[in-house]
């Protein structure tokens, strides 16, 4: 029998029940805001000589790129690979880029060559995190060479079909069982993600969620939108930090992916490693709260959908989660609110990274996700009242009026 999970807010609180039909399939289009197209850059057709010429810029990129070409013409791992057909295919957040190569040998064979440029990407987590990943049965790329003096590693490739792609795809054609069985999949590998022993990884602590939070006030507040905290609002500011912060602090610890989401999911084939999603951009893995990578799936800052529908998806994780003995309580409300102050922390670290991202890095694309991550700090912070300090500041930077109202 599925939890009957008590109302925490202003939205339609569904009746499960054992078997239920999954929410999404009932829902109709209009139920879905249209989210932007994938941003990851796409690949130039397969056998032309664009990749190399295409690069070859000049300055510290043109170096990377003879640096790939260099350490492919060694025949790293006995692995034979084309240089001539090297072409981008993708990049990050970070300063990390990723190219796809074709073998020699066979020639339909394709790899990924990850460019890490040392001193500022260190390629030594992500080795690690893989192969965890890989022992513990998720399908992340396998390891096929590397450099860790050059900051270069030679990758199975998972193709170019992010989750976001194709859940993006499947809902414009009205396919709603397709999404929901792509994020079933995601909510099966992240259990099999969180019941893997990981002691060796960084503990997330109170300096690191507290350092992420400050970025809200100092790339979101003060540069993007232009506004200065006035010593009350920052004190009232540290309060619901401390709050959030020791909520997220007393929930149980587990392997935190820490952005488990749509764009580092891909859609595999169906005989490829272990089945859907693979799982890329771990390197940043910790020990941490059990809600993190959940609440970042479920509210994504690149796709988004209605509450109901997340609610829903929720409490399969957490049935699945509970038959794997992970630490998850019996009372599915109260893992509810973890799981949505968790999530406001994430989601003020994102408003001020989308933000950074913009004025240090020249990263504009992130700015128009930015609607949908203030949406969802909005309604959590809406909902309980330690975090009506917040609200009001929210209101006051949008020129919004505070209303007065009571609760009870």
């Amino acid at each position: 029998m599925l939890p009957q999970p008590k109302i925490l807010g202003d939205y339609r609180k569904p009746t499960p029940t054992a078997g239920h039909t999954p929410a999404i399939l009932h829902a109709s289009m209009a139920d879905f805001p249209p989210t932007p197209a994938d941003r990851t850059q796409p690949m130039p057709p397969p056998g032309t000589q664009a990749g190399v010429e295409s690069l070859d810029a000049g300055g510290a990129a043109d170096t990377r790129i003879q640096a790939i070409c260099t350490w492919l013409a060694t025949a790293p791992a006995g692995l034979h690979a084309d240089a001539t057909t090297l072409q981008p295919a993708s990049s990050d957040a970070s300063f990390r880029r990723y190219f796809r190569v074709h073998m020699q040998k066979p020639p339909a064979t394709t790899l990924i060559v990850m460019d890490a440029p040392p001193g500022r990407e260190d390629i030594e987590p992500f080795l690690r995190v893989a192969t965890l990943l890989r022992a513990g049965g998720l399908s992340a790329p396998k390891i096929l060479a590397s450099s860790v003096e050059l900051g270069l590693v030679l990758l199975s490739d998972f193709g170019s079909t992010t989750y976001l792609k194709a859940l993006q795809a499947a809902r414009a054609e009205g396919n709603l069982p397709r999404c929901d069985a792509l994020m079933r999949d995601a909510l099966t590998a992240l259990v099999r993600l969180q019941g893997i022993g990981a002691p060796d990884l960084p503990l997330y602590d109170a300096s690191r969620l507290r350092a992420e939070l400050e970025l809200f006030p100092h790339w979101y507040v003060a540069r993007h939108v232009g506004a200065e905290l006035s010593v009350a609002e920052r004190n009232a500011l540290q309060g619901v930090f401390d709050a959030l912060l020791a909520n997220n602090l007393a929930q149980p610890c587990v392997l935190v992916h820490r952005d488990y989401h749509s764009r580092n999911l891909m859609v595999l084939e169906a005989d490829q490693e272990l089945g859907n999603p693979g799982v890329l951009d771990f390197q940043d893995a910790v020990r941490g709260p059990i809600t993190y990578d959940l609440v970042s799936l479920l509210r994504d800052a690149y796709i988004s959908w209605p509450e109901e529908q997340q609610l829903d998806w929720a409490i399969r994780w957490w049935e699945q989660a509970r038959k794997a003995d992970l630490p998850v309580g019996t009372d599915f409300s109260v893992f509810y609110r973890d799981f949505e102050w968790m999530g406001l922390q994430r989601q003020l670290k994102v408003l001020g990274i989308f933000a950074r991202l913009f004025y240090r890095d020249g990263k504009a694309d992130y700015l128009a996700e930015l609607p949908t991550v203030k949406g969802y700090v909005r309604a959590v912070a809406a909902r309980y009242r330690e975090f009506t300090p917040l609200l009001r500041l929210l209101d006051r930077l949008q020129g919004l009026a505070v209303q007065t109202a009571y609760t009870f």
